[in-house]
């Protein structure tokens, strides 16, 4: 009968520097994990599990939106709908990206020190990765809302003869996410104010997880009532571009971040192969101190 042994769990001092989390101590996967380790620890109490099942399952709900609304009644008769498939391809795609991310983080062959960690950028550039990961999201976010910025700032007083439908809930509900979910990624907070009470369920990650995928969603309830509010005006106007033209526009934005991801991965090969952050723990450390 076969039978699976769930893997060991390890304390921040059993794992190599680059491995740490603020404020949390404890539920650390091995850092020479097999793929099928990663996966049984899914099933297993970790400070990454609900890391997974946060994104795991948010990802199927985004499917099914998205098939709702590929093949919901009237979708090839009304072509101002099928942009709306370049945003929602994204959003199932995104938590099933960091769903396997946090699920295969812990996977490797041999022991971390020098291994392929020791090549990451921000380990040696770190104020050049803080500012590229600070615009990555900034940007996009500055890029999607500033219109509705600009329609919050003329609607609010009411001075403009601005419909109820302009300043849906389902607007500030995202905006309000997209806050919260800012937040908690740089505050790292709870957990820093009590390390190792928040260490499996609570810590800022999770709740980072949870605020993006109801950002999301709110995201895409505004997007329909924008679109149902103006759906007559819509059905008039000729659509800019057909669905191969949409399709064209969706293959040129995939290809430009498959430029620069491989831009990034081929530096990793220019950069040391060794990293200080990779090598010893808190004990380590001590007892050198201590000779010294």
């Amino acid at each position: 009968m076969l039978s699976l042994k769930l893997p060991q769990l390890l304390r921040i001092h059993q794992v190599p520097r680059v491995f740490w989390e603020d404020g949390i101590m404890s539920g650390y996967r091995c850092p020479t994990s097999s793929a099928l380790d990663c996966v049984l620890s899914s099933f297993q109490m970790t400070n990454e599990t609900v890391n997974i099942w946060t994104h795991f399952l948010p990802t199927w709900y985004f499917l099914w939106r998205l098939l709702a609304q590929a093949g919901g009644p009237g979708f090839r008769a009304e072509p101002y709908r099928w942009p709306l498939l370049v945003f929602l391809l994204p959003a199932c795609l995104y938590p099933f990206a960091s769903c396997c991310a946090h699920t295969f983080s812990s996977i490797g062959d041999q022991p971390p020190p020098p291994g392929p960690a020791s090549r990451f950028p921000e380990l040696e550039s770190p104020g050049l990765s803080k500012a590229l990961r600070t615009g990555a999201f900034a940007y996009p976010f500055l890029f999607d809302n500033l219109p509705l910025f600009y329609r919050l700032g003329l609607c609010w007083d009411g001075g403009h003869s601005c419909g109820r439908e302009a300043l849906s809930p389902s607007h500030g509900y995202h905006l309000l996410c997209a806050l919260l979910t800012g937040s908690l990624f740089a505050s790292r907070l709870p957990e820093r104010l009590a390390p190792g009470r928040f260490d499996y369920i609570g810590h800022s990650h999770q709740l980072f997880h949870v605020c993006a995928v109801l950002g999301t969603h709110f995201q895409l309830e505004a997007v329909l009532a924008d679109m149902g509010s103006r759906q007559a005006w819509l059905a008039t106007q000729e659509p800019p571009l057909g669905l191969a033209g949409m399709a064209a526009t969706l293959g040129l934005a995939v290809a430009g971040n498959l430029v620069i991801i491989a831009a990034f991965t081929a530096s990793l090969g220019r950069a040391p192969s060794t990293c200080p952050l990779l090598q010893g723990g808190p004990l380590e450390g001590d007892t050198k101190a201590k000779q010294q």
